[in-house]
């Protein structure tokens, strides 16, 4: 049985693919450092081999990857306004980390590695949708750390031959997502806020727009990712995310449908780094990944909803 191990793995995203994969009988090994991390993430997932350390110590990495046949590095400083405040933290975890990660993985003999990238990386340019052969152009520290790592896969790739597969997310959302922090996605922070009742705050006048991506979606994408022909993935980067794209206004209204809240929205002026609209073409992920997206924005939404409510007081 092949061994996965999982960075970040306390985190959203690297929660609910480790979940998709014990469910699935495998064997599943994890670092986090709870930096972002919940250590409540944890615990229905029974089984899992946890190693509580930071990918930015290259010992730890050593440790977490001896054995391991597969890596998913899911590990970031995931903030664009946290990057903004104090860049080198971001470009700790984020790219010395995936240095320290991706040195450890060609040690040990890994087959793949399939990194979280960002559609950050895009910056605001203004074609839409965004598809993979358009120049990067980042606008934030952030984006720049993650495009940064992606490179890194490129050329571990290109010169060692670690096979390496860059997933670039779109807005991910939905159960396990951390709602509390002020550097959570939109749709967590507005949907404990409506259910508890307080109101929500929208930076920017709410016409921006984003191709919000339900996290099953992107469990399954990382798992085809994982095992797809490596002549037609290795070294590649694919945007994943549902191709359809919806401003924060509309969004609002889907969830006061949702959450019965009946109150205001605040407005507030635009974050520095934020970007207008995200759309991919999710083109290049159906042809040579097989993925698909099986869960619409709608659909996620009322499960997305259905989870916060154990949350909210």
């Amino acid at each position: 049985m092949a061994t996965y191990l999982i960075t970040g793995v306390a985190g959203f995203i690297g929660s609910n693919i480790a979940r998709a994969l014990l469910a699935q009988g495998a064997t599943v090994r994890g670092i986090d450092n709870f930096i972002t991390g919940k250590r409540e993430n944890l615990a229905d997932l029974t089984g899992l081999d946890f190693i509580e350390d930071t990918i930015e110590s290259p010992e730890a990495c050593a440790r977490a990857a001896k054995g391991a046949d597969y890596v998913y590095h899911e590990a970031a400083l995931a903030s664009v306004p946290r990057s903004v405040a104090a860049p080198e933290p971001t470009n700790s975890a984020n790219v010395t980390g995936t240095l320290n990660v991706l040195q450890a993985a060609r040690a040990a003999g890994v087959k793949r590695v399939v990194y979280a990238g960002s559609s950050s990386a895009y910056g605001d340019q203004p074609t839409l949708p965004k598809h993979e052969g358009m120049l990067p152009d980042p606008i934030s520290p952030y984006a720049v750390s993650k495009l940064a790592a992606e490179h890194y896969m490129r050329c571990y790739t290109r010169v060692y031959g670690l096979e390496t597969v860059v997933i670039r997310y779109f807005n991910v959302f939905g159960p396990h997502q951390d709602p509390s922090s002020q550097y959570s996605g939109v749709l967590a922070k507005f949907s404990l806020a409506m259910l508890e009742g307080r109101t929500p705050v929208i930076y920017g006048d709410g016409t921006q727009s984003r191709d919000f991506t339900y996290i099953e979606n992107v469990v399954n994408a990382n798992l085809l990712a994982m095992h797809a022909p490596s002549e037609k993935v290795s070294g590649k980067t694919f945007n994943v995310a549902t191709g359809s794209r919806i401003d924060l206004n509309e969004t609002v209204e889907l969830l006061r449908e949702l959450t019965g809240y009946t109150g205001k929205m605040e407005y507030a002026d635009a974050r520095a780094g934020d970007i207008a609209h995200s759309l991919a073409d999710i083109t290049l992920a159906k042809e040579a990944l097989g993925y698909k997206p099986t869960v619409n924005f709608r659909e996620g939404l009322r499960r997305t909803i259905d989870w916060y409510k154990t949350l909210a007081t």
